[in-house]
């Protein structure tokens, strides 16, 4: 029980600290003529976000469904994806954020991770959604909350891509960048 008190408060502060820096950037960004988009589904993505916290906290906490027998090599996993997000979080720098926010006429970063995959957050959050349940052996949240973040990237994704590509020359740097699936569009 101490593991996942541990565990859950560290995740919780790691989120804090990221809403901080996307707040700093999103006031930079914006100060420079940024313009956001998707804030309709961003409402809904923030909900997901907080019923995962609620969920984890109730069936790994309250009902302490105990630890993942492998939970060694999880909780290796789980480091791995938090090397990632730091990976994605400064080859971004400034132009990271939680929300979709376009400063136009940019450059679009094509370096660190996103060199390989147009959308690596995507991915490393769809990762953690799924090695977090399952190192407490919260199956519940882990099936829930996989689907709820599949959906909700269904939407995100043709909405960040559109705006990186009226706004940047996204299209132009990412024409061949591996990225999500399902949101591969045939050119006309």
């Amino acid at each position: 029980m101490i593991f996942f008190i541990l565990f859950f408060l560290v995740l919780a502060v790691q989120r804090v600290v990221e809403l901080i820096i996307a707040r700093k950037n999103e006031k930079w960004m914006k100060k420079r003529g940024a313009k956001e988009y998707g804030q309709n589904h961003y409402r809904g993505m923030v909900m997901i976000h907080t019923a995962f916290f609620v969920s984890l906290l109730i069936e790994a906490g309250i009902f302490h469904s105990g630890i993942h027998p492998q939970w060694k090599y999880l909780l290796a996993g789980f480091i791995l994806t938090q090397a990632g997000r730091i990976w994605v979080i400064s080859s971004l720098g400034r132009y990271w954020n939680t929300k979709i926010i376009v400063l136009p006429d940019t450059e679009v970063v094509a370096t660190g991770p996103y060199k390989f995959f147009r959308h690596p957050n995507y991915l490393i959050v769809t990762v953690e959604l799924a090695i977090i349940p399952l190192l407490f052996n919260a199956y519940w949240t882990l099936i829930i909350f996989a689907v709820l973040n599949q959906l909700i990237l269904l939407t995100r994704i043709p909405v960040e891509e559109e705006a990186l590509t009226r706004q940047t020359n996204y299209k132009h740097v990412h024409l061949s960048t591996p990225g999500w699936i399902g949101t591969e569009k045939k050119e006309k």
